[in-house]
């Protein structure tokens, strides 16, 4: 297994298909329908990454972005997006955020994103 990518995303189409992809690719994933439930469960790995969209009901990923950085400033995070807003995406790179990806993309641009990231993160 290459790495371990977490997926926080309200939407559970969105959460599988993902899933389907990454492993697809190799990576071993497990979903999260809302900041909450990644923040409780997440354990840190050897090799992992955060894919977060930025728009969710109750926590949003920039709460959930900073919550992140404050207790695993290391974790190589990518962002997701269905609706372009131009500060939330300036904000979540400011907090860290390794790219921010705006809905549909294309399979390879994610996947490139979190390589990119997990070689940037040291993960």
């Amino acid at each position: 297994m290459k790495a371990s990518i977490h997926i926080v995303d309200d939407d559970e189409a969105v959460r599988d298909s993902l899933q389907i992809l990454l492993e697809a690719h190799g990576y071993g994933v497990r979903g999260y329908a809302g900041g909450a439930d990644f923040l409780a469960a997440f354990q840190p790995g050897l090799r992992c990454c955060l894919v977060l969209d930025i728009n969710m009901p109750g926590m949003s990923g920039i709460e959930i972005l900073r919550a992140v950085r404050q207790r695993w400033p290391g974790l190589p995070v990518v962002m997701i997006t269905g609706r372009a807003e131009n500060l939330s995406e300036a904000e979540a790179i400011e907090r860290g955020a390794h790219a921010v990806l705006e809905k549909p993309f294309r399979d390879i641009v994610l996947v490139g994103a979190i390589e990119d990231a997990l070689r940037a993160g040291g993960g």
